[in-house]
């Protein structure tokens, strides 16, 4: 059972697709750590990568076929996990992106960090780590 949890932001699942970093930190410590994934991150992430692949010339199919390759690595929550915490995630960023919900409320409902590098985030009464520092989170 992994010791350590984090909620993945869908910016960080295009980051593990788009780069090596990001792919990387989470293959080097997905043993020691759930990574949990709300479905609607994970179908932003998909939804948007097709288009973000194509401006850079990439192949769409190969980059989401590495996104679902990500699901061995991640654990793909969904709302019976956090729809409970709506309410409150809703309040919390409400002067924010209040459509980034299931987010906070996976965090909330878990009791974990956000590994993100959305700034809507900073100040909403959990921690959160970015790609540049989450390692330092991890090693604890």
């Amino acid at each position: 059972m992994p010791s350590k949890a984090l909620v993945v932001d869908a910016n960080i699942l295009v980051r593990a697709v788009l780069g090596k970093r990001v792919r990387g930190v989470i293959e080097a410590y997905a043993e020691d750590t759930s990574f949990f994934v709300p479905e609607t991150a994970y179908a932003e992430a998909e939804e948007h990568l097709p288009t973000l692949i194509v401006k850079r010339g990439g192949d769409p199919e190969k980059a989401l076929a590495l996104l679902r390759s990500l699901r061995s690595l991640v654990v793909v929550i969904g709302s019976e996990v956090y729809g409970g915490l709506e309410a409150e995630a809703r309040e919390r960023l409400a002067m924010r992106d209040a459509d980034d919900w299931p987010i906070l409320a996976s965090a909330l409902a878990l009791a974990c960090p956000i590994w993100t590098e959305d700034s809507d985030f900073f100040g909403c009464g959990v921690a959160t780590w970015t790609s540049d520092r989450v390692v330092m989170f991890l090693r604890q």
